[in-house]
């Protein structure tokens, strides 16, 4: 399991005001998927990864996982 650095919680306050801006939430995306509030804010805050999650948020706030979560999407350079 990803243990969450400083930075993975700023940006997880980060997310929290960019959805508050948009008129939303953690807890309006985890009614909208069907899932436990906790389950989101989870992955919001770096415990986990859910690529399903990852991208209601992403839509939300008009962008996409990786501009978010960059590290989570690093490709492999040759």
């Amino acid at each position: 399991m990803h243990k969450p650095t400083a930075m993975d919680f700023r940006k997880h306050e980060k997310i929290k005001m960019e959805l508050r801006l948009a008129d939303s939430s953690l807890a309006d995306i985890s009614r909208t998927l069907e899932l436990h509030q906790s389950t989101v804010t989870s992955v919001s805050q770096g415990y986990g990864r859910s690529e399903r999650i990852q991208n209601a948020i992403a839509a939300k706030l008009g962008k996409s996982p990786k501009e978010i979560w960059p590290k989570r999407y690093r490709t492999r350079e040759a």
